[in-house]
């Protein structure tokens, strides 16, 4: 459980990505010059990106295209079909890729003359072995504008990530962190898709979702939270829908999903102990509701998922 040291307040968004244990993959410069488009089908890896000089265009599965300025940051936690281009429309049959220049910079476009466009873009990985549920809880698409903040942590990112300086790993491990926090919670002019970052924007919603982390085990219900976050229950229950893209019930079950499995994977006591934790009222609940979610017993996902020491070798590897 993660609490602020100045408030004792619970932080839902830092439990969610210390759990996610997020860790650096690959990151490259992006130099491109004239029309040029280029597409990327990835296997729902957090991807992310911010434009250094000039403008693009971004599309993303399921999203409206976005024209990306310089400054702008974009971070899609669970990225599937992602396309760039540039503003100047490309040839109708294009079908680029970037050319490596070597020290983790690549061009695509015009291979010569002056450049129009620098950007740094990579992907990270998420360690845990629950980041598919973790993931589900965090907005599908984060897009900050103006934010010289998360700018310069990426930057350090790609530093890292190029160079072999000693603890580089533990660096790269935790400016991921960082960044991924930095990103979600920059809600003053930020463009994100429902989810747990704009649930907290609402100070309302915070109430209720601060508690549901807080106090897991309190029996609730929609009237109960709707008390915390001092609304109607027909009111909170359609707000929170709007703002988190679930119900208050099925983001208290996937929470308390997700700290059972933590716990399992770290022997914190038995399943007995670790039920009452998590809201439930015997053994016996608790496995059926946990079997029901995640496909085995809890004994079974412990003895599979046992936890060990984090590792801290992060291997930076280049896309083929």
């Amino acid at each position: 459980m993660f609490r602020s040291q100045e408030s004792g307040v619970i932080d839902p968004l830092a439990e969610v990505v210390m759990l996610l244990q997020p860790g650096a993959r690959f990151s490259k410069v992006v130099l491109g010059s004239g029309p040029w488009a280029v597409r990327r089908t990835v296997a729902g890896e957090p991807f992310y990106c911010v434009v250094l000089d000039g403008a693009c265009r971004l599309e993303v599965d399921g999203h409206a295209a976005i024209e990306l300025q310089p400054g702008d940051f974009v971070l899609i936690p669970a990225a599937r079909g992602v396309a760039m281009s540039s503003l100047e429309p490309p040839p109708a049959d294009v079908g680029m890729q970037p050319r490596a220049l070597g020290d983790g910079r690549f061009r695509i476009g015009r291979q010569d003359g002056p450049i129009d466009l620098r950007i740094l873009s990579g992907h990270a990985s998420f360690g845990s072995p629950d980041a598919a549920l973790l993931v589900s809880l965090l907005p599908q698409l984060v897009h900050v504008r103006g934010e010289q903040r998360l700018a310069t942590l990426v930057q350090l990112v790609g530093e890292e990530t190029r160079e072999q300086r000693p603890a580089r790993e533990v660096v790269l491990a935790r400016l991921l962190e960082v960044l991924l926090i930095e990103a979600l919670r920059s809600t003053a002019g930020t463009s994100a898709s429902p989810g747990l970052v704009r649930g907290l924007a609402d100070a309302r919603l915070a109430a209720a979702i601060r508690a549901m982390h807080e106090r897991p085990a309190q029996p609730w219900t929609v009237a109960a939270l709707a008390k915390e976050s001092a609304l109607s229950r027909s009111a909170f229950f359609e707000r929170f829908g709007r703002a988190v893209g679930t119900t208050p019930m099925e983001y208290l079950l996937a929470w308390r999903m997700a700290s059972a499995k933590d716990l399992l994977r770290r022997d914190a006591g038995s399943v007995a102990e670790i039920a009452e934790r998590v809201g439930y009222s015997s053994a016996s609940t608790f496995s059926v509701a946990f079997s029901r979610h995640v496909g085995m017993s809890p004994a079974q996902y412990a003895k599979a998922h046992r936890a060990v020491a984090r590792p801290l070798a992060l291997t930076s590897r280049r896309p083929l």
